[in-house]
């Protein structure tokens, strides 16, 4: 019974992050209000689940806002239901929202190989399929030195036992993800795959980088 019952959560948190909803043919992306941040700078990561990579980089000091979305496919405005078949191109991925003041590029960039394995290719955990590769979009020639020194460094110091597979794309577009996506580790905290992937892998994250987390109120 306990075998069948593990096997039954299992399923469920492979299927979680996975679900097809029907709000992901309805809304309307371009209804998402956005904020706007005086003297920020945006920064393009995928690293699997961006339900998980969202709650990771909103825990970060200096970062303002994270939003989840889409990019580095070739599809037009896709909705979570066409991501899901993994034939758009693109990959799960969020928007970090930085003051540059606080912290750095090369910080958030420190983030993205310390918060996943960039040696899978085309999963992270129980997620499987190119929507959830490991990217990061870079938009000028020094974001891109940036991520190909860190690279460089990771691997001369075999870091990891295999070879990074991380993609490095020039960002082309990012659309924004269903409203209902947003925030939604936070607002879905009994949801079974944000308990018993996202939560663990924000807090595996939170005990590599105790210096850069906000301070909680």
């Amino acid at each position: 019974m306990k075998i069948i019952i593990h096997s039954l959560f299992l399923l469920l948190l492979i299927q979680s992050c996975n679900a097809k909803n029907s709000k992901a043919i309805s809304n309307n992306i371009d209804s998402i209000p956005k904020i706007e941040f005086q003297n920020t700078k945006r920064a393009y990561f995928a690293s699997g689940c961006f339900w998980c990579v969202e709650a990771i980089y909103e825990s970060v000091k200096g970062v303002k806002e994270v939003y989840s979305g889409y990019s580095g496919g070739y599809t037009l405005n896709p909705t979570y239901y066409e991501i899901g078949t993994g034939k758009t191109g693109h990959a799960e991925t969020v928007e970090v929202i930085y003051d540059p003041s606080i912290i750095s590029y090369i910080t958030l960039v420190d983030v993205f190989f310390g918060s996943h394995d960039p040696t899978t290719l085309n999963q992270q955990g129980p997620d499987k399929g190119t929507q959830y590769r490991s990217i990061i979009f870079y938009e000028n020639d020094n974001e891109k030195n940036i991520i190909l020194n860190k690279i460089q460094e990771l691997e001369k110091n075999k870091v990891f036992n295999s070879k990074i597979v991380t993609e490095i794309k020039k960002l082309s577009k990012f659309y924004y993800a269903e409203e209902y996506h947003q925030n939604y580790e936070k607002n879905n905290p009994n949801n079974p795959y944000v308990r018993g992937v996202s939560i663990p892998r924000l807090n595996d994250f939170k005990i590599k980088f105790p210096k850069i987390l906000k301070n909680k109120h």
